[in-house]
């Protein structure tokens, strides 16, 4: 019995035995066919390399003053119009002037790993502790138009030239003023927290203080003007004495409201044809046409702006504001990317001046300007491609 039960369990074994190693089904068969079919070409052809990095693919932090002042809404188009198509890795903050806001953007783009910062300050001065910061991070800073100063920690300046705007400015109204004397001349100053101010200031009265000493222009809205009109050059000092009685701050309400306090205080006799050095920048231009024309006494206002932006075009074409400096913001940006792409291709950017600030002089390019009137509005803006003349009247 005990032999029989074991032959049987020997034949159990083998049967076990046999079957296992039958084939599987055809199913089974297929995944680990599939398999190393994989792993076959997986080994033929090697890994994919990491995309290379382009010249601009390191964040770009840029910071601009405020929203409320069309030429700055001007140099965003034009910053993203580039961004976009040239692939850089950028973003773009607004200090709504105020120096706390500019200085917590800067903070906020070394958190975010930015690789270089372009800083259009608020306020000149203020702005050098952002700067410090982005220096302790490593992080080289571009002074986007307004000068930073005070400040060993500004590595380039963009910007444009700033004395040939002022110089500009006054040029058209002694050209309109001619031989005559005695011409009625208010003069309007920007901020004085920004550098460029001053640097616009000089450029007016190197061409105006000639004519202010010879009686061609009465000052009427600023006696520290007159009490200084026979120096040609003037201290920092001096120029601030005489801008901060016309400090628009940069802002249309100011202007307006400046225009009208001195409108009001003036007499018949200095007002009928005025003469209006407004800031450089076409929103104030505007604001000051409005309170010249919105007095009676007024038969014509010879008003000078900046920038040309494009509120200020059908002004021009109307004769309410007579001209403008065009600084071609695209110019300015490009400058800017030129200083970019060689602080990343490990060169060292090409520039054509440099400005002192006070501590350091400062590599800058510097753009070019063009003065823009009823004469050749049509060649430079809408001939050019600036804007678009369906958008005007008048003109044709």
């Amino acid at each position: 019995m005990k032999k029989l039960l074991s032959v049987l369990l020997v034949g159990l074994m083998f049967a076990y035995v046999f079957a296992g190693c039958q084939p599987a089904p055809a199913a089974s068969e297929e995944a680990p066919a599939e398999e190393a079919a994989s792993e076959e070409v997986a080994a033929e052809e090697p890994a994919e390399e990491p995309a290379e990095e382009s010249e601009g693919s390191g964040l770009v932090g840029i910071v601009l003053p405020t929203k409320e002042e069309t030429r700055w809404l001007g140099d965003e188009a034009k910053f993203k119009k580039v961004i976009e198509e040239e692939g850089y890795n950028a973003e773009i903050l607004f200090s709504e002037n105020s120096s706390a806001t500019e200085k917590t953007n800067v903070e906020t783009l070394i958190t975010k790993g930015a690789e270089v910062i372009v800083l259009c300050p608020f306020d000149a001065t203020a702005a050098a502790a952002a700067v410090a910061d982005a220096e302790a991070a490593g992080i080289p800073v571009i002074s986007y138009d307004r000068l930073i100063l005070d400040s060993g920690d500004v590595d380039y300046y963009v910007t444009f030239d700033s004395v040939s705007v002022g110089e500009a400015q006054a040029q058209f109204l002694v050209d309109k003023a001619g031989d005559t004397k005695g011409n009625n001349l208010y003069m309007y100053s920007g901020a004085l927290t920004d550098n460029n101010s001053f640097l616009f200031f000089e450029g007016k009265w190197n061409v105006l203080q000639p004519k202010i000493a010879d009686g061609t222009f009465i000052v009427r809205n600023n006696d520290k003007a007159v009490e200084l009109s026979d120096k040609a050059e003037l201290t920092r000092d001096e120029k601030a004495d005489i801008m901060s009685v016309v400090d628009t701050e940069w802002t249309m309400d100011v202007s307006k409201s400046l225009a009208e306090a001195h409108l009001t205080a003036a007499d018949s006799d200095a007002k009928g044809t005025v003469f209006v050095l407004g800031p450089a920048d076409d929103d104030n231009a505007r604001a000051l046409s409005d309170a010249f024309y919105a007095d009676a006494e007024i038969e014509k206002a010879w008003i000078t702006g900046a920038d040309g932006v494009e509120g200020s075009v059908q002004y021009i074409i109307d004769g309410k504001q007579d001209m403008t400096v065009y600084k071609d913001p695209n110019a300015l940006v490009m400058a800017t990317f030129d200083i970019i792409d060689a602080l990343f291709a490990g060169e060292e950017p090409v520039t054509d001046k440099t400005y002192n600030n006070g501590v350091v002089d400062v590599p800058a390019i510097q753009a070019d300007v063009v003065t823009v009137t009823t004469d050749n509005i049509v060649e430079i803006f809408f001939d050019g491609g600036v804007y678009d003349g369906s958008k005007f009247t008048n003109w044709e």
